[in-house]
């Protein structure tokens, strides 16, 4: 049976529960643990499926097609885990499920209420796959005092409470703000916090206390002893240059040490670190530097390209090259030469997103990385308009575009290269869907296979005919064009195993243009870069004048 990690946060957000979490699951596994990360979400959306990228980041999306926050992403990247559906979860989902049994009369005519029925719903959630791991960590999203997390913090102490001694601990993140003016660290947010947490009914057994500037150690002890922690136990987190030196810098400051003497694990296995190490080597003796542009949409959050920011970064480790990404707006090349802001990298990569605006931009940088022979990367709707752009500029369709676009105005302005998808193969049955459906959790979600072309660049890539990755998108490049262009050099290099939907197109002709339909960044990892990122920043390393 697994023993349990709540992990919660204070005094503000943006502190790093869910990058502290996915470090604390990596050193767990170096010392031969297995583990399974799980986030549970205030909110009331049933999952940010919906969410604009300016709300809420990056939707990070599951094997097995969930929609899920984007600090899954992190559990993966750090512990190699993939996520599951089960491992996500909003207040959203919770009172779904709830009021869904209360209408089918579940609970025999009870009066329903939070406690206990949102609270049981929500520890049911919790101990799925109780028996698979030696640890769960499960992050709670927000910071104590948020009034839409009560029934969480109430759900994790009872669960704590039911369970046996010694199976479930607390982890409490917490701000140690420096006043300049004053000169010190102020220990008395992190004091309110512990307090706060403690009314109601949660006593934290590891602090984590953010701060910029070091601790002392008289600080560390008038925290213990305010908050009544252990001093070995109230574990300084600071800033670090990379987020892939979280696992070795808090190793450093006994993060996993506190964790297993919280357990009462001992003696404590010996971590294995080698893996970590050489992770923090790449990052930190890099032989070179490539720029990459990338022309999106939501530039101004970065978080809104999370994945494909960090799958570069792994490109980058695998060819011990630095790679410096630069997010410019699609949107300046609706009206202004891609020329003067494209000049000058070494690739550019075009990443999703959904409806029309900033397309227009997208499609003139990748016509730009063609005529140019710069390395291009197409991912989702990069893809399609990589395409939409070969059938305007080497078929003469001057009026290709997407379906999408069209549905958004409500009138028919284009000539459909990109349809909406109504149907497709998942598994052993038949998918449908139509223009008006909901949408949230009606896209082609989660891994699908793709059998690859022999002998294509792709091919060669992955080394093998045939991989899986995961989709998010509901509309499709129509495979009607595909003579007509392979004909000009697009070559249709991924296929789905029925042959009707484009999973990959290249350019024959050019150095390095890829697109595809998928997202590789969802898969990579510093251990185990995505096969295409590494390749684009091989590719990018290859070009020897900047044009």
């Amino acid at each position: 049976m697994a023993r349990y990690i709540f992990i919660t946060g204070g005094v503000v957000s943006s502190l790093g529960k869910g990058l502290t979490s996915a470090a604390l699951g990596a050193l767990l596994q170096a010392r031969g643990f297995t583990v399974r990360l799980r986030k549970l979400d205030p909110y009331l959306n049933v999952d940010p499926g919906t969410m604009s990228p300016f709300e809420h980041g990056e939707v990070f999306v599951t094997d097995d097609g969930a929609e899920t926050d984007l600090d899954l992403g992190h559990y993966e990247r750090f512990t190699g885990v993939a996520a599951r559906a089960t491992d996500s979860v909003s207040s959203g989902r919770i009172y779904t499920n709830v009021l869904e049994k209360e209408r089918r009369g579940d609970y025999l005519g009870k009066t329903i209420q939070v406690i206990p029925h949102v609270t049981n719903e929500i520890k049911d959630w919790i101990a799925i796959g109780d028996d698979e791991v030696d640890f769960m960590l499960c992050e709670i999203g927000g910071t104590v005092g948020d009034i839409e997390a009560l029934p969480f913090f109430e759900a994790i102490r009872q669960f704590a409470q039911e369970r046996e001694r010694d199976q479930c601990i607390f982890m409490h993140l917490t701000l140690v703000p420096y006043v300049t003016a004053a000169g010190e660290l102020k220990t008395k947010p992190t004091q309110h916090s512990v307090k706060e947490l403690r009314s109601i009914g949660i006593a934290p057994d590891v602090l984590v206390t953010r701060a910029e500037h070091p601790i002392p150690d008289k600080e560390r002890e008038k925290i213990a002893l305010f908050c009544n922690v252990r001093k070995e136990a109230v574990i300084p987190g600071y800033d670090l240059k990379s987020i892939y030196e979280a696992p070795m810098a808090y190793h450093g400051v006994g993060l996993d040490q506190a964790v297993l003497d919280a357990f009462r694990i001992s003696p404590a296995p010996k971590p294995e670190l080698s893996r970590w190490q050489d992770v923090e080597d790449r990052i930190n003796h890099a032989e070179g530097e490539v720029r990459v542009a990338i022309v999106g949409k939501y530039v101004q959050l970065e978080d809104a390209y999370k994945s494909i920011k960090e799958a570069l970064t792994h490109g980058g480790m695998a060819n011990r090259t630095k790679v410096i990404s630069e997010w410019i707006d699609a949107e300046i090349f609706e009206k202004e030469d891609p020329a003067p802001y494209l000049e000058g990298y070494h690739a550019i990569l075009v990443p999703g997103g959904f409806g029309e605006r900033g397309t227009e931009g997208k499609i003139r940088a990748a016509q730009f990385a063609r005529e140019r022979k710069i390395p291009y990367l197409g991912i989702c709707l990069g893809m399609q308009m990589a395409v939409i752009e070969a059938a305007r500029n080497t078929l003469g369709i001057t009026n290709a575009g997407s379906e999408e676009f069209d549905h958004e105005a409500g009138e028919k302005r284009f000539t459909p290269v990109v349809y909406h998808l109504k149907e497709w193969v998942q598994g052993n049955y038949k998918v449908k869907r139509k223009v008006s459906d909901d949408k949230g959790g009606t896209m082609r979600l989660g891994a699908y296979t793709a059998t690859l072309k022999p002998g294509s660049k792709v091919a060669g890539i992955y080394g093998k005919t045939e991989i899986e990755e995961r989709h998010r998108h509901r509309y499709e490049v129509d495979i009607k064009y595909r003579d007509e262009l392979e004909a000009k050099g697009l070559t249709f290099s991924g296929l789905s195993p029925d042959g009707r939907l484009p999973e990959i197109v290249e350019w024959t002709d050019h150095p390095w243009f890829i697109g595809v339909q998928f997202h590789p960044e969802l898969k990579s990892k510093p251990f185990a870069p995505a096969p295409l990122f590494a390749d684009f920043v091989r590719a990018a390393m290859e070009v020897e004048r900047l044009v």
